[in-house]
């Protein structure tokens, strides 16, 4: 498996030093990742995007403009089952569960502070909102060692 431990340098989402469950390090480390939602005709609209998790509240968060397709139609219909995807080699995690998005100014700038130390600083966008996935299954052969990490 990749890296189990996340180094505390930009680009990271390392909050502690030490090694971490390999299941949340996967999800720290910086990486690409795709979201997959459906359209309204039932057709896949697969995309690529920053993801944070949060192993707390079992939620990961996209951030995204208010404008682009993927916020307007899960906008429209709250609570669609998506998913979020990263792969490094033959490794790879997958978090399904109900989308949501919001304008919160709090949701937005909790998103922002997370993507930033995941990945960078992001541009500056009057119009951003957060696309918050209530993670209800977890697949792949990253799989988390700690207790309470995913539902």
């Amino acid at each position: 498996m990749p890296d189990e431990t996340v180094p505390e340098e930009p680009g990271t989402a390392a909050e502690e030093t030490g090694p971490q469950d390999p299941f949340v390090a996967f999800w720290s480390e910086r990486r690409l990742c795709t979201l997959a939602s459906p359209r309204p005709d039932g057709s896949i609209h697969q995309v690529p995007v920053g993801v944070t998790y949060d192993p707390e509240r079992h939620l990961a968060r996209v951030i995204s403009s208010g404008s682009s397709y993927k916020a307007v139609n899960l906008a429209a219909r709250p609570g669609t089952r998506v998913s979020v995807c990263q792969v490094e080699g033959r490794w790879w995690s997958t978090l399904e569960g109900e989308a949501t998005v919001s304008r919160e100014e709090d949701a937005v700038a909790e998103a922002e502070r997370r993507y930033t130390l995941r990945y960078r600083r992001p541009r500056p966008n009057p119009n951003r909102v957060v696309i918050e996935i209530a993670v209800t299954r977890v697949l792949g052969n990253v799989r988390p060692e700690s207790e309470g990490i995913v539902p």
